[in-house]
């Protein structure tokens, strides 16, 4: 008897029994059980300030110069040899000191010669009185030609004629005698000297003479600054509003900062403003005049110059940290009642002192984030903490020349 295809269909049956019981029991061991409900993410922590309120300026910034208000070049007036020199170069002086002699004989000669001229002369004048009174007097007793009373009276005058001469001249001799001490003619700083003893120095008309040296006043100090075209034009229309004055007008304020300083430390006046605009440069030249007691500004220094524009105003200002960029629009985050983020775009104004003025989009009671912006997005919900309004260390020191801005 044949038993290998019973023991195969009996295997077979065994095999699918088994795997019939296994499956579901698979089936049930790969469920998944049912997933939690997410847990609500925490409010992000941020850092909101209000809006800074006080009273500003707007102001233009401007490039320039320090100039000396007199600045004199000392020249001979007569000619010689330099005999002394009585200064120290680049130190101050004082007008009326002495700066310079040059060998004053031969013009003491000259003046004596002059005297003693003119004391012969006063005898002359004197002897041809005599003659003329006696000539006069015999013609009136018929004793004297009319012709000899003429002469004597002619030479009486002309005698008269040649003392006024002679005086001019020791006029003459004592200017030369003084010129021969060159003295200083403001007070101020003094440069190098350019002749030393021992060179000859020559005079010459209309200020001709040799050079010397040349002397600087040191306070006050000018500094000449040009206002481009536009800043000419908005002023202007703010004096023929009544919103500014002129500076032909009224005095008015300007500040002066150095290459090395912060800021614009220097005060001053504006004193001058040109009658034209430079058509090669669409500028008008204005001058402002600073104290200068402690000698900080010297002739022919670099300037920075801030110039106020119009009359006092109120503005918000905030936090240059607080500012963020949405395709090119300036925008601020603002947490609402809810304490959701929303964003503002804003009208930016002038860096002062740190802050940045907000010409629009912001009110004084807004709450702006100023710490946190990283960790946010719009519609967020937020715990702010209030705080100070942070101000940025860095001001303004150098601005745009000719931009229009504000300060307080």
């Amino acid at each position: 008897m044949n038993t290998f295809p019973r023991l195969y269909s009996h295997s077979h049956m065994i095999l699918g029994l088994t795997l019939t019981f296994s499956l579901p029991l698979g089936l049930v061991g790969c469920a998944r059980a049912p997933a939690s409900a997410p847990t609500p993410a925490a409010p992000t922590p941020v850092s909101v300030s209000q809006p800074i309120e006080r009273e500003i300026n707007d102001y233009a910034d401007f490039t320039g110069r320090t100039a000396a208000v007199e600045t004199v070049e000392i020249r001979a007036r007569v000619t010689g040899y330099l005999d002394k020199i009585h200064f120290k170069e680049g130190m101050l002086v004082k007008k009326g000191d002495v700066l310079y002699e040059i060998d004053p004989r031969i013009y003491q000669t000259a003046l004596a010669y002059a005297k003693a001229e003119v004391e012969r002369l006063k005898s002359q004048r004197d002897l041809d009185a005599i003659e003329l009174h006696r000539s006069e007097d015999l013609m009136r007793r018929g004793a004297e030609t009319r012709e000899n009373y003429d002469r004597a009276a002619a030479k009486r005058s002309g005698s008269g004629a040649a003392l006024v001469a002679a005086e001019a001249q020791v006029q003459r001799g004592d200017l030369d005698v003084g010129f021969t001490k060159v003295i200083a003619p403001i007070s101020g700083r003094i440069g190098r000297t350019l002749l030393t003893v021992g060179n000859l120095v020559q005079s010459g008309d209309q200020g001709g003479g040799t050079l010397l040296t040349t002397l600087v006043s040191v306070d006050p100090m000018y500094v000449y600054f040009d206002v481009d075209e536009h800043t000419l034009l908005h002023v202007r229309q703010l004096i023929r509003e009544g919103k500014a004055k002129s500076a032909r007008d009224a005095k008015l304020l300007v500040s002066l900062g150095l290459a090395n300083e912060t800021g614009y430390p220097h005060q001053g006046t504006i004193d001058f403003v040109d009658n034209q605009v430079n058509p090669r440069t669409g500028t008008l030249r204005l001058r402002g005049v600073f104290s200068n007691k402690d000698e900080v500004l010297s002739p022919g220094l670099f300037a920075r110059v801030r110039v106020p524009i119009g009359e006092p105003r109120r503005a918000l200002l905030i936090t240059e940290r607080a500012i963020d960029t949405d395709q090119g629009q300036k925008i601020v985050y603002v947490v609402n009642e809810k304490n959701e983020v929303t964003t503002r775009p804003v009208r930016l104004g002038a860096l002062h002192d740190g802050l940045r003025v907000i010409e629009d989009g912001l009110r004084p009671s807004d709450r702006v984030i100023v710490v946190g912006l990283q960790q946010i997005r719009p519609g967020a919900i937020v715990a702010p903490k209030l705080v100070t309004m942070p101000v940025s260390r860095i001001t303004t020191s150098q601005g745009t020349a000719g931009a229009v801005k504000s300060a307080d």
